[in-house]
């Protein structure tokens, strides 16, 4: 159903209703009476005849005219029934105020899906449980409370009334933007963050969308939604829980390693999301984009009346990944011209005492440096907005002209202007002026260098498209018949871990190196194997009840001899009898000895939030102790493969470091896409590791393989969508 007979309610009950004016029920009447709204508003509780002039009904079916939505603060045991009566009148939402319900435990849970199954049942979506509420600014239907919201452009999602509270109050105080809706989505029992996202995508009065995040229940289906809204309007959003991991698996390198923070930072970037770590930047970064254009050169120039300031916006734009670049000669000799002799005019400009005595002239330099075809956007930095007050009253209408000139040239240029200013706090009225002009203020120079900054993050972001960024699954790989056999004979075998050679052969399938690995059952059998393969020889033990072979002491690297070979075979099957009484083993894998290179790790692992994601770092067992790896959430495109192996820290050794050569990047990067398709192909997947993979200067090779299959009792995390292919579902 459409969100928009909910968030646009032209009729709301109030269930619950009450006289007492501590109750919810009596403040959400009495708001929507203060901020004029324009619908039907029907008071439900069958202990009163009337509310603040309102008829009052017994019950929600009592209602004698339509009801689009219901706002239920009746107690948690009590909304089943409710829903219930809502159904019975066609009741399009309802908002439910009421915790304890999943967020509680087991039986809250056991309650919200009762709630949810009611509201199905009769066509009801829920916003909720455990929420705030939710506003319409613009149609005044506030079921919050909140007084003097400021209405803008804005729509906010949040889990958190107090940040809600937090960013409405800031917006009212600090700035001259506001919102057009606030939604407290609580719980996300019903409604789920990307619903709400497709809403306001299509929603001609949000112009930028701003979110708190604490969970998401659907996050590959608000990866999507994101990426199709981003391409229209920018999306900011902080997510709580940084210092939480993910569930550690004893499977594999990559769950231990897959922490929460570092895989939903990436998911969200890619999607185009402006991530925001600092809970002082979320409304500013917002504010930013929701009035300015994105930068499209990814070049800042920074114009300060102090080389301190102009300095210190240096190194953060610099953090940020933004270029300083350096102004064209033209520029220079332009800005010489009106700046005192001792003033730096490269970038960052400081104006050295130049606009002291008139600072019409930050207006003057403010056209030059946008005139300059390297310079995407401005930042400026110190005093301005507070002339009049550090040094003569006069000097402020020399600050209000020059800020009517700055606003026209934004207009004008569509280039962005953002301003720091010492006395953003004091608003005084050329600050006040550039806001009205839609050029942010803040009082912070951090603040206001992310503010400038994330306009050249989503002017990057904006610039740099690719397909595969959208999330969607393409089943369309050829050796999927093949590879379904491997992994139907394990499940058939009762095993969720598919054995070395086995793991190695799907690869193989999917265009991985060739592999000349041989599955020996005894001593005399790995002796031919090696003869075979001639040269120097790795054993390996092979069971699906051991996963870590090293530490049952079932690996012997670097055996030529045949009696070597012969020992190290017995003395591994007897390891392996020792380390795990009754394990299934198979024998040993003999593979040719691999030679020396940079060992590296690519893993996949299916994530709670998000579903299959891909790991790459440093590798052998140095990959937890140094924890150097880059996450993606798949599938992945070559841009984004190649962007994985710049992301580790590690990056410069695989361009040769100490006269090491340089490795077989363009393999890499291959291998990484093979991976990629084989993950995307095979939803039985629940874990993989190649660890160690060796890169060479040519070539690389996949030393030791490790898939683990999801067991019969796991929920299905991409099948549905898979069977929606297979059975012809849309084309990409």
């Amino acid at each position: 159903m459409s969100l928009d007979k909910i968030l646009n309610a032209e009729s709301v009950a109030i269930v619950g209703a009450s006289k007492s004016e501590t109750k919810r029920g009596y403040q959400a009447i009495r708001t929507l009476l203060d901020e004029r709204y324009e619908g039907a508003i029907y008071p439900v509780n069958p202990r009163e005849k009337s509310i603040l002039g309102f008829k009052c009904y017994s019950k929600v079916s009592d209602i004698d005219g339509p009801v689009d939505m219901a706002l239920i603060t009746t107690p948690a045991k009590t909304i089943p029934a409710v829903l219930e009566d809502c159904g019975k009148k066609g009741v399009s939402g309802a908002v439910i105020i009421a915790g304890g319900f999943g967020e509680s435990g087991a039986d809250g849970l056991d309650l919200e899906n009762e709630v949810v199954n009611a509201a199905r049942e009769h066509g009801i979506r829920l916003i909720g449980p455990n929420t705030s509420g939710m506003m319409n600014l613009k149609d005044h239907l506030n079921l919050v409370g909140l007084q003097d919201a400021p209405t803008g452009e804005i729509a906010l999602l949040s889990q958190s009334g107090n940040m809600a509270l937090t960013l409405i109050t800031e917006a009212k105080l600090k700035s001259q933007k506001g919102f057009s809706y606030y939604v407290g989505v609580g719980n996300e029992a019903d409604i789920k963050f990307h619903e709400y996202l497709e809403f306001f995508r299509k929603d001609k009065d949000t112009k930028a969308i701003l979110m708190y995040v604490e969970g998401m229940r659907e996050g590959r289906k608000f990866l999507q939604q994101a990426y199709k809204t981003t391409l229209q309007k920018p999306v900011v959003l902080l997510k709580s829980g940084r210092s939480a991991t993910g569930a550690k698996s004893a499977g594999s390198h990559t769950g231990a390693l897959a922490g929460i923070s570092e895989v939903a930072r990436t998911a969200f970037q890619r999607a185009g999301i402006i991530v925001i770590e600092r809970s002082d930047q979320l409304f500013p970064a917002a504010e930013t984009l929701s009035s300015l254009p994105p930068i499209k050169n990814n070049n800042i120039a920074i114009l300060a009346d102090g080389g301190g300031h102009a300095t210190i916006a240096a190194d953060l734009l610099t953090d940020l990944g933004v270029v300083i670049p350096r102004l064209a000669e033209k520029t220079q000799a332009q800005l010489r011209k009106i700046l005192p002799a001792a003033a730096a005019v490269r970038n960052p400009v400081d104006v050295a005492g130049g606009t002291d005595a008139d600072p019409t002239i930050f207006a003057d330099c403010a056209e030059i440096l946008l005139k300059d075809p390297n310079v995407g956007g401005l930042l400026l930095v110190g005093l301005f907005g507070g002339y009049g007050i550090r040094f003569a009253k006069s000097l402020a209408l020399k600050e209000e002209d020059a800020a009517h000139r700055m606003g026209k040239k934004v207009r004008k240029r569509k280039k962005p202007i953002v301003v720091h200013s010492l006395y953003a706090s004091k608003i005084p009225h050329p600050l006040h002026l550039l806001r009205y002009y839609n050029i942010p203020v803040y009082d912070s120079l951090d603040v206001a260098c992310k503010s400038i900054g994330v306009l050249a993050e989503y002017g990057r972001f904006l610039d740099s498209y690719h397909a595969k960024a959208n999330f969607v699954f393409n089943w369309r790989s050829k050796a999927r018949p093949e590879g379904e056999k491997i992994i139907r004979a394990a499940k058939e075998a009762g095993r969720d871990v598919l054995l070395e050679h086995e793991a190695k052969k799907l690869l193989q399938l999917h265009g991985a190196q060739k592999f000349k690995d041989v599955l020996a059952k005894d001593a005399d059998a790995a002796v031919a194997a090696a003869r075979k393969i001639g040269g120097p020889v790795a054993l390996k033990i092979v069971s699906p009840d051991i996963l870590h072979k090293s530490d049952a002491g079932g690996v012997r690297l670097n055996l030529l001899d045949e009696t070597d070979i012969r020992a190290a075979c017995e003395e591994i099957l007897q390891n392996a009898a020792a380390y795990k009484t009754g394990a299934d083993v198979r024998g040993v894998l003999v593979s040719p000895m691999a030679q020396r290179g940079l060992e590296v790790i690519i893993g996949a692992k299916i994530d709670d939030q998000f579903g299959p994601i891909i790991m790459f770092g440093l590798g052998g067992v140095m990959v937890e102790i140094l924890k150097d790896v880059a996450f993606r959430v798949l599938p992945i495109s070559e841009r984004s493969a190649r962007k994985m192996m710049e992301d580790i820290e590690s990056a410069p050794i695989l361009d040769g470091v100490r006269g090491e050569p340089a490795c077989d990047k363009k393999a890499l990067k291959s291998t990484l896409l093979i991976c990629s398709e084989l993950i995307e192909s095979y939803p039985e997947i629940k874990e993989m590791d190649l660890n160690p993979i060796i890169v060479y200067q040519k070539g690389i090779n996949i030393v030791d393989a490790r898939i683990i299959l999801k067991n019969g009792d796991e929920p299905p995390i991409i099948e549905a969508e898979l069977e929606k292919k297979r059975k012809g579902g849309t084309k990409k």
